[in-house]
């Protein structure tokens, strides 16, 4: 039967969508192949091929703890890091990206020694770190196995590891740097001490969390002639009163400390007279008990001065050097003055670097008495101050947090359990005016989470205000680093540059020492025969000596220091410099953790860019959480610093903490934790990745469950406007099929230029570092610009034009160019479902095998700025026409709105417009008929003049395109359509009539 007498059957005529990119995303079974596909293609290597040559950037990533498996926070810290390397390769750097671990440390040790028990006690050192390593080790691998499932590209089989042989030996010598510019001292100074695991800790070890503690009013006897301060005091009873929340460091106590430029008052009470601050006289009176409400009313009301009755007022300055008596035991307490003194006022917890009662204060009102009890042996302030005044570094409590013999009535007792019985004490001598337990913000160690002491003990620090001779630099570590951060870092948020600064403003010196085993050993030599009595004298703190240990790190790992003795350690023939010896013995102690991770950037450029770059730069970003202003990003600048004269990083972001919905901290220990893995197991790790662009990481981030549902129905509507692209594009051939812009229909010029916009916003969000605002900017533009307006207007002319129909040929342009701009827009962030969107375009030769290979965005095409005013005044007609079109729905006028006719009257410039327009209206508002009446003198609406009349459509409806029309029947071959159907039908006749028939 010959092919022009069969009539087409018309279901097969229309062009319904057509693609292998499926509606459901099955994500959680096709990410793991991709991510195989992209392993068997050497994906991260093609990237670095691809951009080779192009403009280097580096995001230098903080190493993840190695100890266990990752949980949200890390997971979301990961992926937003994946957001900066990817985005800067699709905007055409060359971003590496080196994952990296934090290896060494307290948690894993801890962890160890729990596993061996007390088997851990005859084993040698070496055995234990043996077994931290492996456990570091084997966590490191399950870290990279979930790092990867998240879609995060990087050099995996190669990542730097704070434990390698190299990264220690690089420690060792940079520690060997600060000896060099004589930053590195060994002296006995209070430092953060955890008791429970009985070893020093840095101040970023240290949060702070609610604690109750006894609150004590002690009068401490005025020993020196009262008169000497004024003569109103002489022969009286006159006491010092200090006020304190740690009764414990009493038996310390070697002074009291006032401000030299405060008002103090005597005031009496019975036969005894009591100095406090004057403006904490009321205070201290209300809340001892010393005057009652009721004296104080009495006495106002008589008009009688108020009491306390004051004896003298006087400047701190006045009781400089005189001196009191301890409360019980028979020692002075020197009065000093001191500016570090307040009036009340809790010091901020992020600044904070003493828990001495001096800056203990509850955060609103008055507290305290002004006058500071001083214990040098436990508080930073105490320390300074005692120093400058010749007070011994006194500190009765051993590693346990014990008092030692010397302590009188408290020997042996824990400092906490003695607190009470010390107030006991105190009452009973007669010494206490006060006591009441007292909430307060209290430092305990992050790890065992139990409160911790400041204690002095003999420690290796280095200093922040010594300025080095061996340079022209000229500034101290703490001066430098306020310079570098004021001049040479961008903080994102802007904030972190004054909270940086405030880091470095009134912090202790850095205190590197740690009494565990677990980590790089300080590289010190003691010389035995200049050794005299308990102590050790440091003898060798060398450069070149401290280089050839490490360069014995860097062959056998930091292992070796325990497994040779000190002179198989030394340069061969080494002797002392100062007496000739040549018998040492090895320092025991390691270095704090947040040296080794401090080293991180020295080391990894050394170890991954040096050869290729050659000299040395910083990074350009730095990526963590606000607490590592005290940690990470502060030990990073001091190595920096101390190495290079510069900062480490060009640029610091800072995100926020997880949380829950109701505001908590997401603890997983607390029941409120979610698993990512479980998550990227039922969903998928596109959708964890969504939920992290789409949240607003600078500020704390929210998730839930519930949160994360939504997360998926977003997912959807992305996915479902890239489907519908795709299955209008089978068939279609770029380079055969595509129309140069100036043939493009002008919705489809409209709707390239708002693609364009789009692109631009979504590119400048990635320079900025905004990846909510690039995903709301794709989501709006595939919510409202593409499934809201264009694709229901272009609908009817994709399913029914002719396959090769210059108007859908014109609408197919678009959707390729729109499709293709999606995919490198979202590969960023939708990393899998990106790259199978690109998978799933027509055929193109000149296409990269994975987005991820690609640029950001394709060329602009040019904005027609009256186009788009002009589309938009479109679309404000159009909405208000859908309005009424829904009334007339409600009102069973009309089913569909293809069985509306639309009658307009309109005026002006409405009119103008519309009429310019007018035989696309049907299209743009997808009704089968639209009637234009120009009409002036029209009530302005809320669109202008125009009024709107929706009446049932004329004709009969369309077999094939569901359209009314008055013509349908017209052509006896197909009587059931339309005259644009007829058009179609004819083109497809003629398509079939000349295509060939296979045999």
């Amino acid at each position: 039967m010959s092919t022009e007498t069969t009539p087409l059957d018309l279901k097969k005529t229309v062009n319904l969508p057509k693609t292998a990119f499926s509606q459901k995303a099955n994500l959680a079974q096709s990410e793991p192949a991709r991510l195989k596909k992209w392993t068997e293609m050497g994906l991260y290597d093609l990237i670095r091929a691809a951009r080779a040559g192009a403009e280097k950037f580096i995001m230098h990533d903080g190493p993840p703890y190695a100890n266990a498996d990752i949980h949200l926070g890390t997971a979301m810290n990961k992926i937003i890091k994946d957001f900066v390397v990817k985005s800067r390769s699709m905007l055409g750097y060359d971003a590496p990206y080196v994952p990296g671990y934090d290896c060494h440390g307290l948690p894993i040790e801890l962890h160890v020694e729990r596993k061996l028990g007390e088997k851990k006690a005859n084993m040698p050192v070496a055995s234990i770190r043996r077994a931290c390593r492996e456990y570091a080790s084997n966590a490191l691998k399950s870290q990279t196995r979930d790092f990867k499932r998240l879609g995060i590209l990087g050099l995996w089989d190669n990542p730097y590891s704070t434990m390698s042989n190299g990264y220690e030996a690089e420690t060792a010598r940079l520690f060997g740097t600060f000896a060099e510019r004589g930053y590195v001292y060994k002296g006995a100074r209070p430092v953060y001490w955890c008791i429970h695991d009985q070893t020093a800790l840095a101040e970023a070890e240290v949060e702070y969390r609610q604690h109750s503690s006894p609150s004590v009013y002690v009068k401490f006897p005025l020993t020196s002639d009262p008169a000497q301060i004024d003569p109103a005091l002489a022969g009286r009873k006159v006491f010092v009163l200090i006020w304190t929340t740690t009764p414990w460091t009493l038996p310390a106590n070697l002074g009291i400390t006032v401000h030299p430029n405060y008002e103090y008052s005597a005031f009496e009470h019975g036969d005894e007279v009591y100095i406090v601050a004057s403006e904490l006289v009321a205070h201290v009176a209300r809340v001892c008990g010393i005057v009652t409400e009721g004296e104080r009313l009495a006495a106002i009301v008589a008009g009688k001065p108020t009491p306390p009755g004051i004896v003298a007022r006087f400047p701190g300055a006045k009781l400089d050097r005189l001196e009191c008596r301890h409360p019980w035991i028979d020692r002075p307490s020197l009065l000093m003055v001191g500016e570090h003194v307040t009036l009340g006022g809790e010091a901020d917890a992020e600044t904070e670097l003493d828990v001495s009662e001096a800056r203990d204060r509850k955060t609103t009102g008055k507290a305290g008495t002004g006058a500071v009890h001083t214990a040098p042996g436990h508080g930073h302030d105490d320390f300074v101050i005692g120093k400058r005044y010749g007070l011994d570094i006194y500190c009765p409590v051993d590693n346990a947090g014990r008092f030692t013999s010397e302590v009188e009535h408290f020997a042996g007792m824990s400092v906490f359990a003695a607190n009470p019985k010390i107030v006991d004490f105190m009452s009973e001598r007669g010494v206490l005016l006060f006591s009441e337990n007292y909430d307060h913000r209290y430092p305990h160690c992050w790890r065992c989470k139990n409160p911790v002491i400041f204690r002095a003990t003999p420690q290796w620090f280095i200093s922040l205000d010594h300025v080095s001779k061996d340079d022209d630099w000229g500034f101290s570590l703490r001066t430098g680093a306020a310079h570098e951060i004021k001049e040479a870092v961008t903080w994102i948020p802007a904030w972190g540059r004054e909270r940086m600064l405030n880091m470095f403003k009134n912090r202790a010196d850095w205190c590197v020492s740690r009494q565990r085993v677990w980590g790089v050993p300080i590289p010190a030599f003691y010389c035995v025969s200049c050794n005299q009595g308990s102590l050790e004298t440091v003898v060798l703190l060398d450069q070149k000596v401290i280089n050839h240990v490490a360069d014995i790190f860097e062959r056998e790992s930091a292992d070796a220091w325990y497994k040779y003795e000190a002179k198989e350690l030394l340069p061969a023939g080494f002797k002392c410099p100062a007496c000739g010896g040549n018998e040492f013995t090895k320092e025991s102690d390691i270095l704090d953790v947040w040296f080794d991770s401090g080293s991180s950037w020295p080391s990894v450029f050394k170890d991954y860019f040096a050869q290729e770059l050659g000299e040395w730069r910083p990074a350009d970003v730095y990526l963590e959480g606000a607490d590592q202003y005290r940690g990470w990003f502060n030990s990073s600048l001091l190595v920096s610093l101390a190495k290079y004269r510069r900062a480490p990083y060009r640029n610091i972001i800072t995100h926020g903490w997880l949380i829950t919905t109701q505001g908590e901290k997401m603890s997983k220990s607390q029941g409120t934790g979610i698993s990512p893995n479980e998550v990227v197991k039922e969903s998928g790790a596109d959708i964890l990745r969504l939920w992290v662009a789409s949240s607003d990481y600078h500020e704390d981030v929210r998730c839930s469950l519930e949160i994360l549902e939504r997360t998926v129905d977003t997912y959807r509507k992305l996915r479902n406007t890239a489907r519908y692209a795709l299955g209008n594009l089978a068939g279609f051939d770029p380079a055969r099929d595509g129309l140069p812009e100036t043939e493009l229909l002008e919705i489809d010029r409209w709707v390239l230029a708002e693609l364009s916009e789009v692109a631009s916003q979504v590119r400048a969000a990635y320079e900025r570092y905004e990846f909510h605002a690039a995903t709301r900017a794709i989501y709006s533009f595939c919510t409202v610009t593409l499934s809201a307006r264009y694709f229901d207007i272009i609908k009817d002319r994709l399913y029914t034009y002719a396959e090769g129909n210059q108007a859908r040929r014109s609408a197919q342009t678009a959707l390729h160019t729109i499709v293709d701009a999606l995919a490198r827009m979202l590969a960023p962030i939708l990393v899998f479902t990106a790259d199978e969107i690109w998978d799933n375009l027509p055929a193109d030769s000149a296409r990269p095998d994975s987005v991820h290979l690609a640029v950001l965005s394709p060329d602009k095409v040019t904005v027609d700025q009256t186009l788009i005013s002009d589309w938009d005044a479109l679309f404000l007609y159009r909405d208000s026409i859908l309005l009424r079109l829904e009334e007339a729905r409600n009102e069973k006028v009309i089913g569909s709105s293809l069985d509306a006719h639309v009658v307009i009257q309109a005026g002006g410039t409405v009119h103008q417009l519309l009429s310019r327009y007018e035989h696309e209206l049907r299209y743009i508002f997808i009704v089968s008929q639209v009637t234009l009446i120009k009409r002036d003198n029209l009530v302005v609406s809320e669109v202008g003049p125009m009024a709107v009349e929706i009446r049932r459509a004329d004709g009969e409806k369309c077999e094939r395109c569901w359209n009314y029309s008055t013509r349908i029947g017209e052509w006896e071959r197909y009587p059931t359509v339309c005259e644009r159907c007829v058009v179609a039908l004819k083109e497809l006749e003629q398509h079939r009539s000349e295509t060939p028939v296979e045999a």
